[in-house]
């Protein structure tokens, strides 16, 4: 039996997101972006989803990650954003 694969079902996301152990984030002069690199690969990102993986270190809540941003780029409303790419980072194994 194969796992549904529907994109509006909801993952939960760990109270405390950190970064899974399996990836490592790091700047690529190379590619001129921050990356997640893993044995098999790597994923480049754009640069919202790295402010926003950069804040996932064990230590802080979801509500703290979106606070932070809000301030640092002067934004408001960006919580769903946020919950939505750390779904998905759950997902594809990228967050405890």
């Amino acid at each position: 039996m194969t796992e549904p694969t529907d994109p509006t079902t909801l993952t939960d996301v760990p109270e405390r997101p950190r970064l899974s152990r399996r990836f490592r984030l790091q700047y690529e002069e190379a590619q001129l972006r921050h990356v997640l690199l893993y044995p098999e690969g790597m994923v480049q990102l754009n640069d919202t989803a790295a402010e926003i993986l950069k804040r996932c270190n064990g230590e802080q809540t979801l509500d703290a990650i979106v606070t932070e941003l809000e301030t640092a780029f002067r934004v408001q409303g960006i919580g769903p954003q946020v919950r939505s790419l750390l779904e998905e980072g759950v997902r594809r194994g990228w967050i405890e």
